[in-house]
């Protein structure tokens, strides 16, 4: 596993994510899943090009269901943006780096997320 992602749980999700001093990038993920391994090598170039100031990590979403109930993550690949404890931004499917990495200097510049969303 690259150096700067972690891999987090429904124990550590709190800790690790939403009590975080810089933004986070959780990968919603599964072993059984042909795009989160796509997306999973996204993931793991940017982490070494941005992981100094945004926190990679990984989620199971399979072995992890009480995050992804409260996160509504209902498909994988999910990528949620976190920032200061708040969901940032989200994109759902396969998606290509370019996408990726402009929610990532949009996080860095103090940008403005996507639309709140609430979870019920």
């Amino acid at each position: 596993m690259v150096e700067n992602l972690l891999e987090i749980d429904d124990n550590s999700f709190e800790a690790q994510v939403l009590q975080a001093d810089k933004p986070v990038l959780v990968d919603f993920w599964a072993p059984w899943c042909g795009p989160c391994k796509g997306i999973g090598m996204m993931v793991d170039k940017l982490a070494e090009s941005y992981g100094d100031r945004i926190l990679f990590a990984k989620c199971n979403a399979d072995d992890n269901q009480q995050t992804t109930a409260k996160y509504g993550i209902k498909s994988i690949p999910t990528l949620m943006f976190f920032k200061s404890g708040n969901v940032f931004d989200k994109i759902t499917g396969m998606t290509n780096q370019v996408k990726i990495e402009e929610v990532l200097k949009k996080i860095l510049a103090g940008g403005q997320g996507a639309a709140p969303f609430i979870v019920q």
